[in-house]
This record gives structure tokens, C-alpha cells and sequence, in this order.
């Protein structure tokens, strides 16, 4: 069970990773992408391993040296993450933030949703779907007090983001009564561990069994490109956990980063 965790922590964050700059150090992984900056998910720290003082220092500065003329800093927490630079973070006023629990299905899906077109995001007005939809999302967002008002170019660029990671992770569109009402992903992972992601449907198109059939192709896509165990988060505020759990997902382990914005 170790083992899994450890290799999942590793897939959430490659998952994030894909399509950016990286840099790894003995301290502490960066990852880059200056053609989204105000993505806060593709510029951040990772696999922090600063433990004494000294050490501590150094990835701060590095932090600030590697995203310099952003508006944040963003660090992703792991298990084996030591307790004095997280405490430092606590310290210095990170907020603690991105609270998911991670979930993993090792068997079947117990269900396998609709009869709907699934297809791959290929072209640019796939892509120009998946935004759309991704605006959505956002808003819908806002209103339920997830989020601030967003800019609609932070969506773009979080989908320039996304897209980025082709061809590794692949994202899907579900047509449905004539309009793409629906999209996620998957990736294989390196490592044995894939992960699908990026679930969104339409509001007047719930309920009728298009996101499950979604996931089960995404899981399907994983595996067939070398996944065994397939991960998915949830907000642990929120219900989707509880579909997950309902079609063989069991929780594995829980992610958050902490954040500081920048004056």
C-alpha cells in the first residue's frame, strides 16, 4: 500500500507537470509555464524535501528566484514532505488550500453510463468546445463559492495549460443532443499509476448517465496505454466523491498545496 500511495503522489504531480518546464533539485522539483502564468497548477514547487534551516531557506529563495514577476507561490504537499517546511509555510502565512481526497479504482468500473459520442479533442474547434465548457465550469463555480469571479483569460489559459500535456494526457468531448455537453481526460501515467481528470458536464445534462460513461472511457484509455490502478480527485466540500465511490473508486490519499499571493 506504500508503494501505491508513493506512486500516486508521483502521477499527480506528473499529471501537472506534462507540457511545462521542470527542474529538479536535491531540495525540491519547480515547475514553469510562462506561456500560462496565472495558472497557479502549472507553476509551482513539488516533492519539497527542505528540513533543517539552511535547507528551508534555500527552497524559498529558489522559489522566489524561479517565479519571479508572478502573482503567487504554490507548493504541493506530499506525505514525505518534512514537518519543519511545511511548518515554515504555516509560519510565514501560506494558506492552505486544494483540499482533495484522492481515489483509486484497481478493478472494473461498476457501471459504465450512457450510450453517447466519445470522441478525442483534436482540433481547434474541439478545443474551442472544451473552453467553452471550461468557462462554464467557472462560473458555476463562483456561485457555489468555490472560487472568486474569473477573468475569462484565466479559462483560456488554464485550457492553453491543458492542452498543453498532449499527447500524453488525452481528453475526450461527449457529444450529446446535437452540442459537445461534456469533457475529461486521462493519461497512463509513468509509472503504472494513471490518472483521469477535468470531469465537467453541462448543468442541464446531469443525471442522465453521460459522466459515467465518460470515465469509463477515460479509465478505459489509461489502461489501454498501460495503467493498472487509475486515480481520480474530488473536493472533499463537494459530491462527486461520492459518484466515484459508487463506481469502485476507494479513497487512497489526500492532496492539498499551500498558497501565497504575491503584492
Amino acid at each position: 500500500m506504500r508503494d501505491l500511495v508513493a506512486r500516486a503522489y508521483e502521477t499527480l504531480d506528473g499529471w501537472l507537470a506534462l507540457g511545462h518546464e521542470t527542474r529538479a533539485t536535491p531540495l525540491a522539483w519547480f515547475v514553469r509555464a510562462r506561456a500560462t502564468p496565472q495558472v497557479y497548477d502549472a507553476n509551482f514547487a513539488a516533492r519539497v524535501r527542505a528540513e533543517t534551516a539552511a535547507e528551508i531557506e534555500v527552497v524559498l529563495a529558489e522559489l522566489d528566484r524561479v517565479f519571479e514577476g508572478l502573482d503567487h507561490r504554490q507548493v504541493w504537499w506530499d506525505r514525505d514532505m518534512p514537518q519543519p517546511f511545511e511548518a515554515r509555510l504555516v509560519l510565514d502565512g501560506w494558506r492552505l488550500q486544494s483540499d482533495l481526497v484522492v481515489q483509486v479504482l484497481e478493478g472494473r468500473l461498476a457501471r459504465h453510463g450512457a450510450a453517447v459520442e466519445i470522441r478525442p479533442a483534436e482540433s481547434d474547434a474541439d478545443w474551442r468546445a472544451i473552453e467553452e465548457l471550461q468557462w462554464l465550469e467557472h462560473q458555476e463555480e463562483v456561485t457555489r463559492g468555490f472560487h472568486p469571479a474569473w477573468e475569462r483569460e484565466i479559462t483560456r489559459q488554464l485550457v492553453a495549460a491543458k492542452r498543453a500535456k498532449a499527447p500524453g494526457v488525452r481528453y475526450f468531448l461527449a457529444r450529446v443532443d446535437g452540442c459537445d455537453g461534456a469533457f475529461f481526460s486521462s493519461w497512463p501515467g509513468e509509472n503504472g499509476v494513471g490518472q483521469v481528470e477535468d470531469l465537467f458536464t453541462r448543468s442541464e445534462l446531469r443525471g442522465r448517465g453521460i459522466a459515467t460513461a465518460l470515465l469509463a472511457a477515460c479509465v478505459d484509455d489509461a489502461r489501454a496505454r498501460g495503467a493498472g490502478p487509475v486515480l481520480i480527485a474530488a473536493r472533499v466540500d463537494d459530491t462527486p466523491k461520492e459518484m466515484y465511490a459508487s463506481l469502485g473508486f476507494r479513497p487512497l490519499c489526500v492532496r492539498r498545496s499551500y498558497l501565497r499571493l504575491c503584492a
